[in-house]
């Protein structure tokens, strides 16, 4: 049975929904980001990156919320395009554009809006800025397709799916006035029984919900060689 590795955020869920979409068993491991269980030696073992969430199948281990889509999606048979260069070629680069720009983007925008310290006025203008550059993108990949390689469902509208779920927080209050298409495909797959479950997962576990001290020497580690400085100087 697959070992999950799991934390409510967005790149644990898009693996929620495969494994809940293929109908594959696995065991839910919590690993509370906000208590810093991503840094015990157990976690990294598994992922060197300190960053839910990871998988064990048997004895492969994958980390990367991408990566593991990928290996899930060999392993099955399941949510792939056709068997072709071109559509192979579709997948792998809309894929990629989640990973290197949809996911950081966005997830540097919330840290500069909601959490970063002052000054930090050019910094959310840059990540807001590009976070919206790239959503759009998307939304008008999906003007014209009901899925974001055509007509079937794949694993890249799961990859979409778990950020479309916090883009309001990531982009702001009007987000979906300015993203319809996007919208259109996170309702969509809101309505499908596998995210339903896979949304239903968060409530197995009482994960850490407020950022105290303790929260953020796990979640912003950096900060503590500021505070050295400050400290030494």
């Amino acid at each position: 049975m697959i070992k999950f590795y799991y934390h409510p955020s967005p790149n644990p869920a898009k693996v929620a929904l495969f494994l809940e979409e293929a109908g594959l068993p696995y065991e839910l491991v919590p690993v509370d980001t906000r208590k810093g269980e991503q840094h015990a030696p157990a976690f990294t073992a598994l992922n060197p990156n300190a960053k839910t969430p990871a998988i064990v199948d048997g004895d492969v281990v994958v980390f990367d919320s991408n990566a593991i889509l990928l290996y899930l999606a060999e392993k099955t048979g399941q949510f792939l395009p056709g068997n072709t260069l071109a559509a192979r070629a579709a997948m792998h680069s809309w894929l990629m554009f989640v990973a290197t720009g949809i996911g950081p983007y966005s997830g540097q925008a919330v840290h500069f809006k909601h959490v970063a310290p002052q000054p930090k006025a050019y910094a959310v203008n840059r990540y807001d800025f590009e976070a919206w550059r790239h959503w759009g993108i998307l939304n008008d990949r999906l003007a014209g397709k009901r899925y974001m390689l055509g007509d079937t469902y794949t694993l890249v509208d799961m990859a979409v799916w778990g950020w479309a779920r916090v883009a309001p927080y990531v982009l702001g209050y009007d987000a979906w006035e300015k993203l319809p298409h996007v919208k259109r495909l996170l309702d969509e797959i809101n309505a499908r029984p596998a995210a339903q479950r896979a949304e239903a997962l968060k409530a197995r576990h009482a994960f850490k919900s407020e950022v105290d001290d303790e929260a953020r020497r796990a979640l912003f580690p950096q900060n503590a060689r500021l505070e050295a400085g400050t400290a030494g100087g």
